[in-house]
């Protein structure tokens, strides 16, 4: 016999597809002026295809947790900022004006670690229902 839980899949496989919808939210919000609505229609079709499984919502926690990853690319892109940074290239140099990347990588670090933790909590008030 099959137990409901692989019946329903791994919650963390949930807590994923969460988690790609919401980096799919936050790369249309940080990105508006540019590809931002081009992109958002994904993420609203995904919630909608997710929110119709069964046990979906188990994983629902990841979309906070989804939020951090562009914010934590962009702490990556502007890993040698905050100021005007040059680097050499073929005929001279090029130079790029980067913030501070340790805003972007506190908040990054703080949706990540929160979505993880309501999930991990989440599921241990779900055994204990059981």
């Amino acid at each position: 016999m099959t137990s409901p839980r692989t019946l329903s899949g791994p919650p963390w496989v949930w807590f994923t597809a969460w988690l790609l919808v919401g980096a799919g939210y936050a790369l249309s919000f940080i990105g508006i002026a540019s590809i931002g609505l081009f992109v958002l229609p994904l993420p609203v079709l995904a919630t909608l295809l997710l929110v119709r499984r069964r046990h979906a919502t188990s994983g629902l926690p990841g979309l906070i947790s989804g939020l951090a990853v562009p914010v934590l690319y962009v702490a990556y892109l502007n890993r040698a900022g905050p100021g005007t940074i040059c680097t050499a290239v073929t005929g001279g140099q090029e130079c790029n004006d980067e913030w501070s990347p340790w805003p972007w990588l506190a908040v990054g670090v703080i949706l990540f670690v929160l979505g993880v933790a309501a999930f991990i909590d989440r599921q241990r008030r779900a055994s204990h229902r059981s």
